[in-house]
């Protein structure tokens, strides 16, 4: 009877070993998902550190995306596949193409057709679509846009084909509505496919904010959802035309440089700079004299150019370039990863 007795203790034992080895690998990988990570190539590979800029994973990618929904991209010899941010392979490099995922579920190509992943490796829409520019998009408002044929359309996440295949181009779902391009005019689809605003314009972005810049004899302006012209269509051709709207504010340029107006379409930063970016975290990378620095929303330089390059703040930091390396400084312009990385991505 002792013996009985014995033996059922250690099963408990080791049943209770088990539950709290699960138990803690269950937290220790949610902790380490919001720990954000940055991308960063060191001589030919890639690998990623953590905002102190300890190296976590250390580089031996061809390529690598930073996280999205907990996995990255990575590219492993000539085939990619999926990390966790332990820089385990959760599912393995064996596709010749991926891009990140997206409302549960990744795009990738096997052989010369793409189709969507869930987050487990399992194929959920076979491939069978073709290997249009930039392969298959990701799922945004339910929807995903695919190639067949050489036209576009969108698919669910069943894989039905909910907008025929028929524009020269087409977006991603943004604000409920997509661009979409028709012969060689823009214009914005609904989810049911229905033209909400006709296709009449020389070039478009998509809607951020509520509104949406588009271009018309060589100059670009911006419209509501119903397709009216809320700020006058004055701005120039310049490269990437104007900006989608972010934290209030869009870039614009006139006369070869580039500043910044409201929704109204007031000019609140002065077109001054050689080049900007969106506002994020409450800066914008801008360039004067060849370098970038950061303004804030009043138009005030707060960071002095003085980087070769510059991205967009993310958690707190921003990759910048100095000489030929890259680093990343905080909102004060203070140095707290020094350069030292050939190419960086942004903290997710």
């Amino acid at each position: 009877m002792a013996s009985y007795f014995i033996r059922i203790h250690v099963k408990i034992n080791h049943a209770l070993r088990q539950i709290k080895q699960i138990l803690f690998s269950v937290f220790r990988q949610s902790d380490s998902d919001k720990i954000p990570l940055a991308p960063v190539k060191i001589g030919n590979k890639w690998g990623y550190i953590d905002k102190n800029g300890k190296v976590v994973i250390k580089p031996q990618f061809e390529d690598a995306l930073w996280f999205q929904e907990g996995l990255a991209m990575i590219k492993l010899g000539d085939k990619y596949g999926y990390i966790d941010k332990n820089g385990k392979r959760v599912i393995n490099p064996q596709f010749e193409d991926a891009g990140s995922f997206q409302e549960g579920l990744a795009g990738i190509k096997l052989g010369d057709k793409w189709g969507y992943i869930d987050k487990n490796g399992k194929m959920a829409i076979k491939p069978q679509f073709d290997d249009a520019w930039w392969g298959a998009g990701e799922f945004k408002e339910g929807l995903a846009r695919i190639s067949l044929d050489g036209k576009r359309g969108f698919i669910d996440k069943n894989g039905n084909r909910i907008i025929k295949p028929q524009f020269e181009e087409a977006w991603d779902f943004q604000e409920g509505l997509a661009r979409i391009k028709l012969g060689e005019k823009y214009g914005f689809i609904d989810k049911n496919g229905k033209t909400a605003i006709k296709p009449k314009f020389e070039d478009a972005r998509d809607f951020q904010e509520g509104l949406a810049s588009v271009k018309l004899d060589w100059k670009w302006g911006y419209i509501d959802k119903n397709g009216n012209v809320v700020i006058e269509l004055q701005f120039d051709d310049a490269w990437w035309g104007a900006g989608e709207f972010k934290e209030g504010l869009a870039r614009i340029s006139l006369d070869g440089k580039w500043g910044f107006i409201d929704k109204n379409g007031k000019i609140i930063i002065k077109p001054q700079f050689e080049d900007a970016r969106d506002f994020q975290e409450g800066l914008a990378a801008i360039q004067l004299g060849g370098k970038w620095g950061y303004i804030d929303k009043n138009g005030k330089v707060v960071i002095e150019p003085q980087f070769e390059n510059a991205l967009w703040f993310q958690e707190g930091l921003a990759g910048i370039k100095i000489g030929s390396k890259w680093g990343y400084i905080d909102k004060s312009g203070n140095i707290v990863i020094e350069p030292q990385f050939d190419a960086a991505g942004v903290f997710y």
